[in-house]
């Protein structure tokens, strides 16, 4: 009686409904109470109590803008530029930078997470910064204080500080060395090993083949 009743109670509220042969089948769409009703807004976003453990859950949102680009007569920290690599290379892996336990290396080490564009002069469109705040160009010390707030989760650094301007020689020392990647050698890891590549007449027809001139 109480199994039948429990059932019923289900099905009522969404999360079972009945097949056509009667038989009570789990209905996965309406099962979490926390569904958005709207496709405009999540009403139960502010719930979710993983949501502050997620570094990137900010980033997912237009952020202000106010204190990561440059001020009206903009006069960076000047220093010994070896000192400053040096002070640099420590800050990229400082945690204590952040409010979140992470550091510019957790995302870029070994260049890691650095897209195409990091090798272009600066200042260049970023994606990031396109996405998160519709800003089209940004300059390297700007790029730092956007990287500061998404995803660190940390204010902006003083302008005139030494740890932006050291953190900014060594992103910059970092760019020197970085090459893009052709996105579809990957793809064929045996291209180099083929001696007959040029040989083959479909080449042509190979959406990734001029990428790899």
């Amino acid at each position: 009686m109480k199994r039948t009743r429990l059932m019923h109670t289900l099905i009522a509220s969404g999360v079972l409904s009945l097949s056509v042969g009667g038989i009570a089948m789990a209905a996965p769409c309406r099962a979490n109470p926390c569904a958005p009703r709207s496709t405009r807004m999540n009403p139960c976003a502010a719930k979710n109590p993983c949501a502050a453990a997620n570094p990137c859950a900010a980033a997912m949102m237009k952020m202000d803008i106010k204190g990561v680009m440059r001020p009206v007569n903009y006069r960076p920290y000047r220093g010994n530029n070896k000192e400053l690599l040096s002070y640099g290379k420590r800050l990229f892996s400082d945690t204590r930078l952040s409010s979140n336990g992470m550091s510019c290396n957790t995302c870029h080490s070994d260049n890691g997470a650095f897209q195409n564009s990091f090798a272009e002069p600066y200042p260049h469109h970023v994606q990031m910064t396109d996405e998160r705040a519709g800003v089209k160009s940004v300059h390297l010390d700007e790029m730092v204080q956007f990287c500061m707030v998404v995803p660190m989760a940390a204010k902006p650094l003083p302008w005139n500080s030494k740890r932006l301007a050291a953190l900014t020689a060594y992103t910059g020392s970092l760019q020197k060395g970085f090459r893009a990647v052709n996105p579809c050698a990957a793809k064929h890891p045996c291209a180099a090993q083929n001696p007959c590549a040029a040989m083959n007449p479909c080449a042509a027809a190979n959406p990734c083949a001029a990428t790899r001139h």
